[in-house]
């Protein structure tokens, strides 16, 4: 068994208490990780902000000359960290090479992002000020947090860290639990580039004995978090006055119309629903659909999900795999318990083994069920009935999440009329919830979220304007 270090002002670190990482396909200990406590974090933060007086310094063509060679780094250890992912959070190799080569891009994309951002300058004849010129340049913020979750370990973490970086921040990163032996392995590939010490830090240790400490150190900048929305609300209560980035939960509905091309529809929703076993911000969470065509996407959807093979992660045939942990299947078991106790009508799936879940339809759900409202993080679909589109869209708003939405139709008229009604970041039409391109601006509303991510949103975020206004006398 591996006991892993963290990383902490260029140097790995590690503790005598350590605690445990679980392989979700076996429930075995995996690893052991560095319990830290506040005096390593304090270690960790006090590097970052001792580092940002000369990093923020460094020349633009530097830190794209040390990006690259985290690229490089990065592809030499694809293999390597995507195999442990397939181990540690029970994602299919090939999710995980893939995962981490969207990555790759992604560091690529931020390169050139940053070489694209200019200083904007103004004059005061607008306002009938002569004489006057303003230069504002974006510069960056200082010691960042960022925080990732567990099913995208690597992709969502790169992604506050590269844009901070790029920027001329340094960056405090602290990892999921579970998925924390692998981006200590991404973090190795950011040692072996050659960044200065104290640049990049790396947490570890369970929230809940962590949390507080970490969220409220004083030499924190700007935090960027990916997480439940319980802990996105805890973020925000204790930092009222740092700018915040939170992308939290979401209950994405599915809105097939009965002009839907319904054998497409059921596809995509299928695999918005349960790629990864509905372990995704932005899962189909409930399917909103006409009740005079909802039994033909009903068989259709039941044709795809009985087809969808089960098991471990580390057989690459199976489609659906171990959730994260037992308490994560044991969550949806209630929920599908409470539906049934409610009336409705489970038409596949319902079997655990363990902490694996068979893929679940549910037909007649009503708001009187939890499974209504609350978000399941797993493999299981309610279908609930709608009998106009106004019905529809007020279904949809009646949330307390705000992510994305779908509309299937083959009317444009309607889908773009739907898309401005619907209460969401973003609203995809004839297609699943989905995070990417990484390029596009990626948000949420009321409980979902706060702030933009997206590359150049993100680079944003982590910057701010700083305005040198030149006053001068054209007599002299």
């Amino acid at each position: 068994m591996n006991i892993y270090k963290t990383y902490i002002n260029g140097e790995w670190i590690g503790k005598e208490h350590n605690y445990d990482i679980l392989n979700p396909n076996t429930l075995t200990v995996l690893g052991k990780v560095p319990c830290l406590g506040v005096e390593e974090i304090d270690k960790a933060f006090t590097a970052a902000d001792e580092a940002f007086n000369s990093w923020k310094k460094t020349s633009l063509s530097f830190r794209i000359s040390l990006m690259e060679k985290w690229v490089v780094e990065l592809s030499k250890a694809k293999l390597e960290i995507a195999t442990m992912m397939n181990n540690e959070i029970a994602k299919s190799l090939k999710d995980a090479l893939s995962e981490v080569n969207r990555t790759i891009d992604y560091i690529k994309y931020t390169i050139e992002e940053m070489k694209r951002i200019q200083p904007k300058v103004y004059n005061g004849k607008a306002w009938g000020v002569e004489n006057k010129y303003a230069i504002f340049n974006r510069v960056p913020l200082g010691v960042v947090l960022a925080i990732s979750p567990f099913n995208y370990p690597i992709n969502l973490s790169v992604a506050k860290i590269a844009p901070a970086l790029i920027a001329g921040n340094t960056v405090v990163f602290k990892s999921s639990t579970q998925g924390t032996i692998s981006a200590i392995l991404m973090s190795k590939t950011i040692e072996k580039a050659g960044f200065p010490k104290g640049v990049f830090n790396m947490v570890t240790g369970r929230g809940r004995d962590i949390g507080d400490s970490l969220i409220s150190n004083p030499h924190i900048k700007m935090i960027s978090f990916t997480g439940s929305t319980e802990i996105g609300k805890t973020i925000a209560s204790k930092n009222s006055m740092k700018p915040l980035v939170l992308e939290m939960g979401g209950k994405d509905p599915a809105i097939v119309l009965e002009d839907a091309d319904l054998k497409s529809a059921a596809i995509k929703i299928a695999k918005g629903a349960f790629s990864f076993n509905g372990q995704r911000c932005t899962a189909v969470k409930r399917v909103l659909v006409s009740d005079k065509i909802a039994d033909a996407l009903i068989t259709e959807l039941l044709e795809i999900i009985s087809n969808y093979k089960v098991g471990y992660a580390t057989d690459e045939n199976n489609f659906i795999t171990p959730l994260i942990s037992q308490g994560s299947a044991n969550f949806v078991s209630d929920l599908i318990k409470d539906a049934k106790e409610q009336g409705a009508k489970v038409l596949i799936g319902n079997k655990f083994v363990r902490n694996l879940a068979w893929p679940t339809l549910i037909d007649n759900v009503t708001k009187n069920m939890k499974i209504y409202y609350e978000e399941p993080f797993g493999p299981v679909l309610p279908i609930i009935r709608f009998s106009t589109i106004k019905e529809a869209i007020s279904i949809a708003n009646d949330s307390s999440y705000g992510l994305q939405a779908s509309v299937f139709t083959t009317n444009i008229n309607k889908a773009m009329d739907i898309a401005h009604k619907i209460e969401s970041g973003s609203v995809n039409i004839n297609s699943a919830p989905q995070r990417g391109p990484d390029h596009l601006p990626f948000l949420g509303i009321k409980d979902s979220g706060f702030g933009v991510q997206g590359i150049a949103d993100s680079i944003d975020s982590m910057t701010t304007l700083k305005g040198i206004v030149i006053n001068y006398d054209e007599n002299n």
